[in-house]
Parts: C-alpha cells; sequence; structure tokens
C-alpha cells in the first residue's frame, strides 16, 4: 500500500510538473506574440500620421501655389519627397523619405517668407498649425513605437524567450529613427508667422 501511495505521489508531481511547465511555456509564447502584435499596431499609429502628413501636403502646395505660381520646381521636388515616403515600405525607409520630404516642406516654407500676402492667409495659417500638430503627432508615436520595439526585442533575445523567439520566426523589430546625419534635416520645418 505505502508502495502504490509513493508510486501515485510521483505520478502527481511529475503531472504536476509538466502541466505547469506547459502553462508557462504557453505563457511564454502568448507573451511574445502579445508583444509583436503591440510592434504592429505602434506601427500602424505612426503610418497613420505619416498619411496624415501626406495629406495635408497637397493642401499646402496649392495654397502656396496660389500666391507664387513661378516656384515650379519646390512644387515638384515636394510631390516627389511625398511619393517617396508614401511609397517607402519600413521603419528605415519611412525614416529616410520623412527626413527627405521634411527638408523640403522647410524649403517651401522659406519660399513662403518671400510672399507676406500668403503668410497672413487664414488657410495658409491653419494648414502649418496642422501640419505642425501631425509632426507632434509622429514624435509621440515614434518615441512610443520605438518604447514597444526596445521591450520586443529585449524579450525576443532574453531567456526563456530567445528559446520561443526562433520558432514563431521572430527577429529584432526595427527602431524608427531619422537616417544618420539627418538628425538637423529630420525635424519638423519651423511655423512662423
Amino acid at each position: 500500500m505505502k508502495a502504490l501511495f509513493i508510486t501515485l505521489g510521483v505520478v502527481v508531481a511529475v503531472v504536476a510538473v509538466v502541466v505547469i511547465t506547459v502553462i508557462a511555456c504557453i505563457g511564454i509564447r502568448n507573451g511574445l506574440i502579445d508583444r509583436d502584435e503591440k510592434v504592429r499596431e505602434q506601427w500602424s499609429q505612426i503610418e497613420t500620421q505619416l498619411q496624415r502628413r501626406a495629406d495635408l501636403i497637397p493642401n499646402l502646395v496649392n495654397t502656396v501655389k496660389g500666391y507664387a505660381k513661378h516656384e515650379e520646381k519646390i512644387f515638384t521636388e515636394v510631390a516627389d519627397a511625398r511619393s517617396r515616403l508614401l511609397s517607402a515600405q519600413g521603419p528605415a525607409a519611412k525614416a529616410e523619405a520623412g527626413a527627405q520630404l521634411n527638408s523640403v516642406l522647410g524649403r517651401l516654407l522659406a519660399v513662403a517668407e518671400n510672399y507676406p500676402q500668403l503668410k497672413a492667409s487664414d488657410n495658409f495659417v491653419r494648414l502649418q498649425d496642422e501640419l505642425a500638430g501631425t509632426e507632434n503627432r509622429i514624435s509621440v508615436a515614434r518615441t512610443r513605437y520605438n518604447q514597444t520595439v526596445r521591450d520586443f526585442n529585449a524579450a525576443i533575445r532574453k531567456f526563456p524567450g530567445s528559446l520561443f523567439a526562433p520558432g514563431l520566426d521572430f527577429k529584432a523589430a526595427e527602431y524608427f529613427q531619422p537616417p544618420e546625419g539627418a538628425a538637423a534635416v529630420a525635424k519638423p520645418p519651423a511655423v512662423s508667422f
């Protein structure tokens, strides 16, 4: 009888260890999947704000065109930079295209400085305010995304996540940062009145 209780105790202990191990593995796996989804969610927030900015640009260009029709070169550059941003894929390409767009927008706003009537236009002022607000939203979204990427990358590199990440085909997520040497260019254009 004593041997039966010992055997039963060992079986129960082994089953308990197996169940606890399986539950822990499921929890770790699901935690990594949740972090991966959070990275995707935060990236979609950046893309939403980049799209919002891209949607504002044609209105800004058209407003400036109304006052500065002969500045065709800058309008073409803005359109090209906007297209590059919209077609860019991934954080590094989006950051590069965003830096180029910011540079061109800065030049567009510098052109606007030469037209006092344009600077006084309610539509132009409103569009500048919306653009500045969108730049702030992009900055907030970038910060949140990069924090989420940091947490995800740490989770897949640390034990026990490092055991599961290869099986789930998780690789380190890419940070959304301005390209090297473009820190000054990547700042939002100055809004002046």
